[in-house]
This record gives structure tokens, C-alpha cells and sequence, in this order.
């Protein structure tokens, strides 16, 4: 269903009336049990992700749908107390949220991945389908590192190829999110083994694995595609456009006019520039994490790893990844110091809707 920008206001507005309006229907059982709202383990308690995931299907604008989520939990949560709803959304929510050491360690470890995106995105342009997944599948640290390392390195390759660009960015985000929410040394372990108070969120992850169809069936379901060579529905149309020279299809010239004004392409990059510090990275982040599960301290190799601080092991190894691949890059002379360490605003700016939506999550 898709809605007029006037409709979609009206949906908006309408539903924020049907919020005040319901304003007096919510209050808590005990002025004492303010921790646990009337509504607490009702029906109510999904109605705040549904209005979320709802208005982002309707609006196509995740932001502020996922605020809106959040404006009614709170008025649920606190009634019609005006102060109590400020203090949960803003004070325990969004401020709760980003104060939280170990959500912080997530953050920091996304800004951190951003500027090494930002650094292997300068040192190598070299290198389609089965090479665009393989290498997917090697970077499963990250979705979002994911998708603009192997976006940024596979691009020349799979146009050499005539892929279409369609195809490459279903070949990528197919890979990213599926392979990042099956591996243990991921972000995504890491920000949802701490939804489980009281239990080993990282082990119950692992258990899961077998039973997450979705990332299991989608990987499978691209070796086939490449495999059997065979593409349906709109895709066909791309890849018949790609083969006759048009990679777009539906062209956005601003993007197009932005990839030809590129400043910086080092010719002095090799495909080993890429590999060697996500080896690193991945290797660091392991040996972090056996070591805040106290490994080296006598623990045995499995309850270190199933008993590890996954968010400041991923501090930890991302840091010593970015500070190797700087070393790495410097001594192979592929870019100089200053444009390393522009790098790390440039990739806190590419992190920044990331790190917005795993606030308001």
C-alpha cells in the first residue's frame, strides 16, 4: 500500500490524536509500582514496536517512525503525566540508552568499523556474483561494514562483469544482514546477547542459529541464483539492461554525478590491502573476546567465549584492527597519515544513521 504525502500526514496526525485521546485510559496499578505499569504483559506491551514498524512500511522514513514507537511506549508506560513521559523517553530512554556502557561499546565500535571502511575504501578499487558473496559471507563483523567495503571494492568488478547495479546491492545486502546475524563475533551478537537479563545472552545466541531460517534460506538461496544463472521479476529486466551496456536502469544522477567526482582513488591499492586488515580485525575481536571471558586467566576456550563482554571485546579488537590497517597502509605507502586519520570523522558521518537507529531501537 503506498500513500500520498498528504495521506500519510493524516495517518500521522490521526493516530497521534488517537495517542492523547487515549491519554486517560492508562494508569498504573500502584502509585509505589511505578516500575511495572498497569499494562505491563498486555497486548499493550507490542502495540509501540507495531506503530513503529507500521509507519515505516506506510512512510518510508524509519526515523522518525521508530521515535513515534517510542513516544507511545512511554505514554503507556507513564499515563498522562507529562513529566512521566519525558523522563521514559528522554531520561531512561534515549539518555538511558546512550549512557549505557555497553551499548556505548557498540557505538564506538561502529564508528570505529565506519573510518576502516573509510581507509580500505582508499586503498583498494581492484578485485561477479559468487566473489561478491564469498567476500560478504568473509566480512560477517558487521552489516553495515559489510555492505560499503564490499559495495566500494566490487563495484569495478561486477561492472567489468555487466552486472547490474540492482544486482550487486541484492547480492550484498543479502549477504550482510543474514551472515551478521548468524555469526557469534558480529555486532548484532553483541547488541542482542544483552537482551536476556540473567542469562548468557551470547550462548543462547549460538544455540539459535540453527533455527534462523531466514538468514540460513537467503544465503542458500543466492549460490542458487548465482549458480543457476537464472534472474525473475524486475531483476531479469536489470540484467537484460546491464548486458546491453545500461548498469542503471532507473538512474539517480546525483549518486552517478557523485561517483564520477570521486577525489581520492589510489591506483597503488591491491585486493590484499582489503583482506589483511579484516583478518586482523576479525582475528583481534576473537582473542578480545577469550580474554574478557577470562581465558587467559584458566577458563577453558568455550566458557571464556561463551562468558565474554562482547561489546568491549569488539572495542577492543576493532581498535587494534583500525591501528593496525593505519601501520599496514603507512609502511605500503598506500595513503599518507593525515588522510588516515580524516578517516575517522568521515566514517563517524557514514555511521551515523546506523547509530540513530540502534538509539531509538
Amino acid at each position: 500500500m503506498v500513500l500520498s504525502r498528504k495521506s500519510r500526514f493524516v495517518f500521522i496526525s490521526g493516530l497521534t490524536l488517537l495517542m492523547l485521546l487515549a491519554l486517560p485510559m492508562v494508569a498504573f496499578a500502584e502509585e509505589e509500582a511505578e516500575a511495572q505499569p498497569a499494562l505491563f504483559g498486555t497486548f499493550w506491551s507490542v502495540v509501540p514496536p507495531l506503530i513503529a514498524i507500521v509507519l515505516a512500511l506506510i512512510t518510508k522514513e524509519v526515523y522518525s517512525s521508530l521515535f513515534l514507537g517510542v513516544l507511545v511506549g512511554g505514554i503507556l508506560c507513564a499515563g498522562a503525566s507529562l513529566s512521566g513521559i519525558l523522563d521514559r523517553v528522554f531520561v531512561k530512554g534515549i539518555v538511558g540508552s546512550l549512557s549505557d556502557g555497553y551499548n556505548v561499546g557498540i557505538l564506538i565500535f561502529l564508528v570505529i568499523l565506519g573510518a576502516m571502511v573509510v581507509l580500505m575504501g582508499q586503498s583498494s578499487r581492484g578485485g561477479a556474483q559468487r566473489t561478491s558473496i564469498f567476500l560478504g559471507l568473509l566480512i560477517f563483523v558487521d552489516d553495515y561494514f559489510n555492505c560499503l567495503t564490499v559495495g566500494s571494492v566490487m563495484r569495478p568488478v561486477t561492472d567489468s562483469h555487466k552486472i547490474s547495479r540492482a544486482k550487486l546491492a541484492y547480492l550484498i545486502d543479502s549477504t550482510a544482514a543474514p551472515i551478521c546475524i548468524i555469526a557469534p563475533i558480529s555486532s548484532w551478537a553483541a547488541a542482542v546477547s544483552g537482551f536476556v537479563p540473567g542469562e548468557n545472552g551470547l550462548k543462547i545466541f549460538i544455540e539459535a542459529i540453527p533455527f534462523n531460517f531466514y538468514a540460513l534460506f537467503t544465503i542458500v538461496m543466492l549460490f542458487a541464483i548465482a549458480g543457476m544463472k537464472f534472474d525473475y521479476g524486475p531483476m531479469a529486466k536489470y540484467e537484460r539492461n546491464a548486458l546491453n551496456g545500461d548498469l542503471f536502469t532507473v538512474k539517480d544522477q546525483e549518486a552517478v554525478s557523485n561517483e564520477l567526482r570521486q577525489e581520492y582513488i589510489n591506483d597503488k591499492g591491491r585486493v590484499i590491502d582489503l583482506i589483511i586488515p579484516i583478518i586482523v580485525l576479525i582475528v583481534s575481536c576473537l582473542i578480545a573476546m577469550i580474554y574478557t571471558g577470562g581465558f587467559f586467566d584458566g577458563s577453558s576456550f568455550v566458557d571464556a567465549f561463551a562468558n565474554c563482554d562482547a561489546s568491549v571485546s569488539l572495542v577492543f579488537g576493532s581498535a587494534v584492527g583500525f591501528i593496525f590497517t593505519v601501520i599496514y597502509y603507512m609502511c605500503r605507502r598506500v595513503i599518507t597519515f593525515k588522510k588516515c586519520m580524516w578517516s575517522l570523522p568521515e566514517g563517524f558521518k557514514q555511521m551515523v544513521a546506523p547509530i540513530i537507529i540502534l538509539t531509538l531501537a
